[in-house]
């Protein structure tokens, strides 16, 4: 019993340790049209295509990003879905891929369970209160694509806000608006994947 004990604190200690920048957007009140808005984007329906233009481009997008995640995804298939779904809703929401990579990088370390102190879930690190706010009560923030649908919404939501100003948006959606090194974490690493992306594309020359 006493061993088993262990093994669940070591388990659970490990799924709140996912990051230690990792905090929680903040509830403030939204406004009835910014309300519909936002339900109307994490209206969980599931993916129709592609956002890549060609599949060239989805084959080779995948090929530049998918050694970096084999550690976290050791299977072909879930790494693929998982990239595939990261690119689309990332693309929906009108965001960079790259970022959501990096910002994911550094909210969970790619943990698809990861809980923070504070009770955000996930792979974005999403807090509870958004379901209630814009969800329904079956839509589950540990589930890939639900929890990509709502981390991408929230974030261009935090953009707007901002008038385009992404280093206080990533401040809000951290839950540490005014602090410089949570988007100065997410700027790096998602400079670290545009520069994996342009080695792969044009090996020859990755600063181009």
């Amino acid at each position: 019993m006493k061993r088993y004990l262990i093994v669940l604190i070591g388990l659970f200690g490990a799924i709140f340790a996912s990051n230690v920048v990792a905090g929680g957007q903040i509830y403030t009140p939204l406004s009835a049209s910014v309300r519909a808005v936002l339900q109307r984007s994490v209206a969980d329906q599931p993916l129709q295509q592609s956002a890549f233009t060609s599949k060239a481009d989805e084959e080779a997008w995948l090929i530049a990003m998918s050694p970096r995640l084999m550690k976290r995804f050791p299977d072909k298939e879930s790494r693929d879905d998982f990239l595939n779904t990261v690119h689309y809703e990332a693309v929906r929401a009108g965001l960079d891929p790259e970022l959501v990579l990096g910002l994911i990088e550094v909210e969970s370390g790619f943990k698809k369970y990861a809980v923070s102190s504070v009770g955000a879930r996930g792979l974005m690190q999403v807090m509870p209160f958004w379901v209630k706010e814009i969800g329904t009560t079956e839509q589950n923030l540990f589930h890939l694509r639900v929890n990509l649908r709502y981390g991408c919404t929230i974030l261009r939501h935090y953009i707007n806000i901002e008038r385009g100003d992404l280093f206080r948006a990533l401040g809000r959606y951290n839950g540490s608006l005014g602090r410089a090194e949570y988007p100065n974490m997410v700027h790096a690493a998602w400079r670290h994947w545009i520069s994996t992306s342009r080695t792969a594309s044009n090996p020859r020359n990755p600063a181009s």
